[in-house]
């Protein structure tokens, strides 16, 4: 394997990922880890292990996300942007919109031909667009986030949130609960608030088919679905959603 083996580490605010390409791009190697507060070191750690594991001493590192400039390791630090739209391109083959929904922000990419990036817009200044409004309100509930898109798909009843803002939403879902509202109508209304948000960022990057998605939110079945009816768009989610940004960066140091 050696020197064809070329690894990409996406160091987000919430997961961190890393990917491992052979020379035709195709995925050898992954790993996922909740982001540790010590980034730096966590990074050097993953990087380790997987030329180790692979063989492959030598590999190629560029570096993507939140973190990238704490990786000292790599050759480069790409944009989020670049390395998202790269990843994608390759794993459709075609030009796309490309919405991604992280911990801390959300992206819209319009990928042109060859995975160039050709217009984005991102929501990185209120928490109520990206998947930390859902991380919170599934603390607050005591669900697992897993259990979450699930629980807003039970049938077809849906508690509209009047509040914007994370903290009032929780505030307002507290309320709800309160007053005996059953809790799947609340959760489908906390699920449309985000995917609102999402939709009106997408239409205003001109979002078009194919629409896909990616980031950790992606296996949000919720997610998906009420994206597709707000954008009146198919929402495809690629394989390894939450990989698209390391995938890409493995491509670029490749």
């Amino acid at each position: 394997m050696g020197s064809t083996v070329a690894l990409g580490i996406d160091l987000g605010s919430t997961t961190t990922k890393l990917v491992a390409v052979d020379a035709t791009g195709a995925l050898v190697h992954h790993s996922v880890q909740s982001t540790a507060p010590t980034m730096a070191q966590q990074a050097a750690a993953l990087v380790a292990q997987a030329r180790l594991d692979l063989g492959a001493p030598d590999a190629p590192l560029v570096a993507t996300g939140y973190g990238r400039h704490l990786v000292q390791d790599a050759a480069r630090q790409v944009t989020e942007i670049t390395c998202h739209a790269r990843g994608v391109f390759h794993a459709t083959g075609q030009p796309c919109t490309l919405i991604d929904i992280g911990g801390q922000d959300t992206k819209v990419i319009t990928i042109g031909a060859g995975g160039k990036v050709m217009s984005f817009a991102m929501n990185d200044k209120c928490a109520a667009g990206t998947g930390r409004f859902l991380e919170v309100a599934a603390q607050r509930l005591q669900l697992p986030i897993d259990a979450f898109g699930p629980l807003a798909l039970e049938g077809d009843a849906e508690e509209p949130l009047s509040s914007t803002c994370v903290v009032f939403a929780e505030s307002e879902m507290i309320s709800l609960l309160a007053r005996g509202v059953a809790l799947a109508p609340i959760v489908r209304g906390l699920h449309r608030s985000l995917v609102r948000r999402v939709a009106a960022l997408a239409r205003g990057a001109g979002a078009q088919a194919p629409v896909l998605l990616s980031g950790g939110v992606a296996r949000n079945p919720a997610v998906r679905a009420l994206l597709e009816a707000e954008l009146g768009l198919a929402v495809v989610v690629p394989p390894h959603p939450q990989l698209a940004g390391a995938w890409g960066a493995a491509l670029l140091a490749g």
